[in-house]
Parts: structure tokens; C-alpha cells; sequence
């Protein structure tokens, strides 16, 4: 046995014996299935200057095919897109997650995402509800961000924001893990927040963002077994709003920890298909590249953090 299996083991029964001494306020672990939902949102990181990025869908649709053939199910692209080829809209979602989007931001996000029939958009939870007024009748999903990007809030926050998401029409959760407590040690408290945001979101599936670049070995180790416990339905390597995104390294120690059973998304930082084909061959089946979409026009978008 690995040293990974037997921290995996050690976790796995730790947490068992604490929730079944303490208890927890989530679903039960017989009650929690991971579920690979087969579909995904994208947050990786700022754009990237036409000429270096390689993987625009207007400009370089060929670089996204490859991704597209490497195992990536969505990438991302911001406002302001153009004119899309029509085998690759269903690989973006149309994402915007920038703390000072406005109303007519977000109307044109989703007249976009309809015009080009993109997979989804991703948004934060306050636009949940114009999103699914403005996309009735289509097939463009809505999928938003659960305490994001810091994820130091309560699982009770968490779980609230989750369920009222959901209920005003988000088909899709993305949730940020909880650092601290992580790092702490306090695993009941990691557990219990995945948890009762997987039981809030239901029937949408939950992706467990572990911001990779601030964990070490194994801390991505267990944030990974605690994640797989509670029923996510992925684990995710980054906000994009971190120093640090993906690594072909941590890409792989994800998929050893959980397996087939749930899906491995790497995020941040992936801008050509060459990085994207690593990350799938280490074990990747989504891949998030919003950088790689991010300029379309030719202009470029200065010094624009995060989404």
C-alpha cells in the first residue's frame, strides 16, 4: 500500500469515528454518492494577450478542438466574444465572476450565450435570477459560485447560498473548500461544509475548489478524500483568483486520491493546448481555460484580475 492509500485510509477513518461520536449536522456518509454529472463550469485565470494565449475559440478554434479531443467537456469565455464555430459552443461556459459586473454586463453575457447556444453561464449568486429570466426557453444553463473565491464562510452561509441558488435556477454549484479549517486540521468542520452544500444544491452537482497553489501535499490529500466523502461530484484545482493555478503534478495527485469515481478539473493558468493535453494525460477529464478565450477582438484587457 501507498503512502497516499494509507493517508487516504487514515482520513477516511477518522472522519467516520468523529462523526459518529460527535455527529454532524450534514447527510449521513451512507447517504452521500459521489456523482460524476458529466458537465462542469470554468474559472481560470485572467486573460492573456491574444498573440501568446493559442487556444481562442474565434482565433485559433483548432488549439480548442485539441483540448476538446485531450478530454476537456467546457472551456470559458468572457464578455464581448465573437463570432464562435458552432461545434465548439457547447464547450464554453460564458463566464463572468468580476466583483463589479453590472446589470447590463450580465444582460449581454446572456444575450451572447444565447446567440452562440453556449453550455452555460457562470456567474455569482446575485445574478442567479435575471440570468434564468433572460435564458427561459433556451438550453444555456446557469451555474454559480458558492463562498467564493475566499471560502472562509459557515457551512450554515454556505449551504443558504447554495439551496437559494438553486432555487432561483442554478443547475450548477462551484464551492470554495475551507482553507483555514483545512489547515487547522479540523476536518469535521471541511466534512461538514462540503456536505451541506452537496445536501443544499441537490439535484446540481457540487465542485470542490481546493485552491492547490496554498496547500501542501497533504493537506490536497485530504481536502481530496473529504471532498470524495461528502459527494462531490468534482474536485478542482483553483479559483483563479490565487498567486498560483494548476499543475500537471497536482493534477495527478488528484485523480490517485479520488479515483475514477468523481471528476478531477484543472483550472488556472492552462492557456495552450499543449497545457491542456499535460493536464489530461495526468489525469484531468475537464479543463478550465478562460485565458484562452479571454481576447477575441484583438485588444487586449491590461491588468484585470481573477474572472
Amino acid at each position: 500500500m501507498s503512502d497516499v492509500d494509507r493517508l487516504v485510509d487514515l482520513i477516511t477513518e477518522k472522519v467516520r469515528a468523529r462523526l459518529a461520536t460527535q455527529g454532524a449536522a450534514g447527510p449521513s456518509l451512507a447517504a452521500l454518492k459521489p456523482r460524476d454529472r458529466g458537465e462542469c463550469t470554468d474559472d481560470a485565470a485572467p486573460g492573456a494577450d491574444c498573440a501568446t494565449c493559442g487556444s481562442c475559440v474565434v482565433r485559433r478554434p483548432w488549439s480548442v478542438r485539441a483540448m476538446e479531443g485531450a478530454g476537456a467537456m467546457r472551456v470559458g469565455a468572457p464578455p464581448g466574444i465573437g463570432a464562435v464555430p458552432a461545434d465548439l459552443a457547447k464547450l464554453i461556459d460564458h463566464t463572468l465572476l468580476k466583483a463589479d459586473a453590472t446589470r447590463d454586463e450580465v444582460v449581454a453575457l446572456c444575450a451572447e450565450a444565447k446567440q452562440h447556444r453556449f453550455a452555460s453561464v457562470c456567474v455569482n449568486t446575485t445574478w442567479v435570477g435575471l440570468c434564468k429570466s433572460l435564458l427561459a426557453g433556451t438550453d444555456v444553463m446557469v451555474c454559480c459560485v458558492v463562498g467564493f473565491p475566499l471560502g472562509a464562510m459557515t457551512p450554515t452561509a454556505k449551504a443558504y447560498e447554495a439551496r437559494d441558488a438553486v432555487r432561483q435556477g442554478a443547475r450548477e454549484i462551484d464551492m470554495v473548500i475551507n482553507l483555514g479549517a483545512l489547515k487547522s486540521k479540523d476536518y469535521e468542520t471541511v466534512f461538514e461544509d462540503i456536505c451541506r452544500v452537496v445536501k443544499a444544491a441537490a439535484p446540481a452537482g457540487v465542485k470542490v475548489i481546493l485552491e492547490t497553489s496554498t496547500l501542501d501535499h497533504d493537506q490536497k490529500v485530504i481536502g481530496c478524500t473529504l471532498a470524495k466523502l461528502a459527494g462531490a461530484a468534482f474536485v478542482k484545482t483553483s479559483t483563479g483568483f490565487a498567486k498560483g493555478g494548476a499543475t500537471v503534478e497536482d493534477v495527478a495527485l488528484m485523480r490517485a486520491i479520488v479515483g475514477a469515481e468523481i471528476g478531477v478539473k484543472a483550472s488556472g493558468g492552462v492557456r495552450t493546448a499543449e497545457d491542456a493535453l499535460r493536464m489530461a494525460q495526468a489525469g484531468a477529464n475537464r479543463i478550465g481555460a478562460s485565458a484562452s478565450v479571454a481576447i477575441v477582438t484583438g485588444k487586449t484587457e491590461g491588468d484585470k484580475k481573477g474572472y
